[in-house]
Order: structure tokens, then sequence, then C-alpha cells
């Protein structure tokens, strides 16, 4: 008897799009009233310079007053980004044109708060977000709006030393809820927190906090903001609710699947364990309360997390409705009871000698998220949205204006493929964004070379360059895989 083939098929009304952060994108930095925030103290650090980092974006507070002074030489191209504060026309009918159904984005929190204390919002932040919410709607492409995506004002850290603080939770509420009363009627989707198991990878990035003032070690530090997070999160979906009944309000992480360097037992527990602390952010979010190994961690660490009376029902109370996630590789977990420093970093030292490597030395591992799909909706049985996945390459322009980015296809179509497989094995995944669909300033190291879009912008790591806008050969795939529904790879 033949063995009968699946042939997987995403749903009707798949999201199909792209997806950016206001501080990597639109520039502006100082236009209309808009305050400075945490991204645009990141500078560009060359490549020499990096000492083999790939994560530059941590500032302290000594450098954050030297650049709060403008005694410095140094460059900060997120202040800049690609300058779709004034091009947003253009580029959203580019998106159009590849026949985008959603776009992911986040609202600056300083173009709307510039401190974010002020009692009235800022109404040109405001005016300039409904714009381009209008010119999406137009192309009835679907807004995904993150709320807070690294871009915190950065007076809020100086004052408050960011998320440390609790107070910050009432402000983050402020901002969030003039959003809903302001947007209600032409966003659905939401997302309250970028990746916020960034917290430990960078206190400054996830929270806004300068690692030299803090009191305590960096992990009771930056669990404790979590917390605050994640009550701050769990009042916006409560709130949101309220504004916008048929709203959709979900959580979002950087899913980082990872793999036992063999089978010693040892090994393959230290692998779980590493999960778990990578999977203890939607535990909170989706289930509404602190899971028991995360409880035992803190006991063993000698961490403490302070709560107010009635947080433990504010998360049980308001949990998401789905969970939204980045994928960009795995990683290998080992034991070795002297040293873990090779486990459990974002870009892990130990490589796996069964993948191959980015330009920038990341793990490309398609069927990884396949796994990771299946693993989150075996999990937590809600719907799941691969809000970011994307291959950062050098691209070059030819004299005719071409872009031939062969090997983006090659990655998109390899990840896509994997995503098919895990609808057919029964996953609930709601859309697809690629990270980056127009070339941006790089989160990691503030760079523009390491390029991710279908759009390619003319601008060079100094932001010298026309900024004129060119279809890259994968823009004309992408379209064809949205128009046939991801039949055509």
């Amino acid at each position: 008897m033949l063995k009968k083939t699946v042939v997987p098929q995403f749903q009707e009304g798949f999201l199909w799009g792209g997806a950016t952060a206001a501080n990597q994108l639109e520039g502006a930095f100082d236009a209309d009233g808009k305050g400075l925030s945490t991204s645009d103290m990141a500078p560009f650090i060359p490549y020499d310079s990096r000492n083999g980092k790939d994560f530059t974006f941590d500032v302290n507070s000594v450098e954050l007053e030297q650049y709060l002074s403008g005694d410095t030489d140094v460059y900060f191209p997120k202040r800049n980004g690609v300058d779709f504060y004034h091009r947003y026309k253009e580029d959203i009918a580019l998106f159009a044109e590849m026949g985008f159904k959603v776009f992911r984005m986040s609202i600056a929190w300083p173009r709307i708060f510039p401190t974010g204390e002020e009692e009235t919002p800022n109404e040109a932040g405001l005016a300039f977000y409904d714009k381009v919410l209008d010119e999406l709607l137009k192309y009835n492409i679907e807004p995904l709006v993150t709320i807070s995506h690294y871009e915190m004002p950065v007076a809020l850290s100086q004052k408050y030393n960011g998320w440390e603080d609790r107070r910050l939770i009432d402000l983050y509420l402020k901002f969030a809820n003039t959003l809903f009363d302001r947007y209600k009627d032409k966003v659905k989707y939401w997302i309250t927190f970028n990746e916020m198991n960034m917290m430990l990878t960078s206190l400054y990035t996830g929270g806004g906090i300068l690692e030299d003032k803090i009191k305590g070690s960096k992990e009771q530090v930056g669990y404790q903001a979590t917390h605050h997070q994640f009550v701050a999160s769990a009042l916006a979906v409560k709130s949101g609710k309220e504004k916008m009944p048929n709203a959709q309000i979900g959580c979002m992480i950087c899913r980082l699947e990872t793999y036992a360097a063999s089978s010693k037992p040892e090994d393959v527990l230290q692998t779980l364990k590493e999960d778990q602390m990578n999977l203890f952010y939607p535990e909170v979010q989706v289930r509404g309360e602190y899971p028991s190994y995360m409880n035992r961690y803190f006991k063993e660490q000698g961490i403490e997390i302070v709560k107010e009376a009635g947080d433990d029902e504010i998360l049980r109370n308001n949990t998401v409705d789905f969970i939204a996630f980045s994928y960009y590789m795995t990683y290998i977990g080992k034991y070795d009871p002297n040293d873990n420093s090779n486990s459990g970093m974002l870009v892990s030292q130990i490589k796996n000698p069964h993948l191959e490597l980015s330009q920038w030395g990341w793990p490309i591992d398609p069927i990884g998220l396949r796994i990771a799909l299946n693993r989150l909706y075996d999990r937590y049985q809600k719907p799941l949205f691969v809000v970011e996945n994307g291959l950062g390459a050098k691209d070059v322009l030819e004299e005719d204006g071409s872009i031939h980015d062969s090997y983006r296809i090659d990655y998109l179509r390899a990840h896509i493929e994997q995503m098919k497989e895990a609808v057919a094995d029964g996953v609930e995944l709601m859309g697809f964004t690629s990270w980056g669909p127009i070339d941006i300033i790089s989160c990691s190291t503030s760079e523009m070379a390491k390029r991710y879009g279908f759009i390619y912008v003319d601008q060079d790591n100094l932001g010298n360059g026309t900024l004129d806008r060119y279809r890259k050969d994968s823009f004309y795939w992408y379209k064809q895989v949205i128009e046939s529904n991801g039949e055509v790879l």
C-alpha cells in the first residue's frame, strides 16, 4: 500500500508580510517634537574595533552622558534610519506591490511621550502614525503594532534606570492606552514587548538599564525588571481587551531552539534547563504564572523577585491571545561544571558541524524552525506567528540597478518549506513577517552593510548615499510567494 503524502498548505487569510522597528527604520530622530530613545544612543562601531563581538548595543552611564552632551565624533545610525519618516508612502507602495497582507511596525515611545513623563501626548507624533496606518489600510495591509521595541525614552533610563524601577509600569500603560484609544479602529493585532527574553542578553537594549548603575547582580536586576514588564504587559492586555474586544494581543520572544552537544545525559539535562530559561517568558504570559522550575532556579541563585499584592492575580487573569517569535538560528547546550560561558548565549560559541553559517556567523537551520513551531504549539496550544526571520547578508548593487540575492531566496524558501511542514503537523500558524523587508539599520551592530530586505536602500554604514530604493531579485520572488499563498517557492 502506497504511503499517503500530506500536501501542506497555509490557511486562507494567512498573513504574509514584513517586520520592522521604528528605531531602525524611521530616522527623523529629532523631528516634530520627538525625544531621544535608548536606541538613538547606539553608536556604529567599525568591524575592526568590535573585538570579535557581533553585538555592540550596550551603553553605560558614562558613555550615555558623553553621547547626550554631543562631545563625541561617534556616528549614531539609528537616529537617521533609512528615512521612512519622510518616505513612508513610497515604501508602503512597494510593500503593497509585493502583496503584503500585514506589516509589523513599532511606535516609537518618545515620539508620543518625548521623556515618557508628559501628561499629554505629542500630537505631531500621533498624527504621523495616523498617516502611516491610513496608508497601510489604503492597500488593505493589516498593521501589526509592537508597543515597545527597544525604543523607550532615554530620559527614563537616566531618571529611573529603565525597567529596574517599577514606576515604569504606569508610564508604559499611559503610552499603551494612548495608542489603544487613538488607533483602536485601525489596528487589530498588537504585541506588548519585542523579544522580552533579550533582557539578560542586554539590560540596556531590553530594559533601558545602565548596567554600571545597578545595585546587585545582573541576574537579580534583569529578572526583577522582567517581572515589571510581565505586569505591564498583562495590564496592557487587560486594558486593550476592554477598549478593543475584537483585537488580538500577543507576546513575543526570540526563539532559540537548543540541541544537546551529545547524548550524554548531563548535556541533555543542560539543554533542557537552557530551553526552560527561554520558555520562561511565554510560560508567564500564556499560562499566567511563574513556572516551578524558575522558582527553584531563583531560590538556588539567591534571586528574590519583589512582587506587590495583586501581581500574581494580574498575570493569571490577563494572558495573551497568541505567541509571536523571531527565529534566526539554533544553538548548542553543553554541560561543563567549571565553565558554562559557551552555553546559553544568543550566538553560541559552540558550533554545530552540521550547519552552514551566514556571513555574520549565524547558524542556518530551517528544520529548527519546524521543531520550534511544533514545540511551542505542543506546549501552549496557542496560535503562533513567525514575526521575524531572514538573512543578513552583503548585497551588491549592480550598475543597472539590479541586486541578485539568490542566497536570500534560498534561505527564505527553505524556512517557508519547514513552516508548511509544521502546518501539516497540525501547528496553528497565523502568519509570517520576514525581518527587514526593506534594508534597515542592524539592531545588533548598528551597521547598514548587514542587509535583510527585499528592497535595497542606497546608504552605507556612515549614512552616505542617495537613499534611493531598488527592488532586489527576492522582491519579485516574495511577490509570487504571497500571490500563491506559499505554493510557489
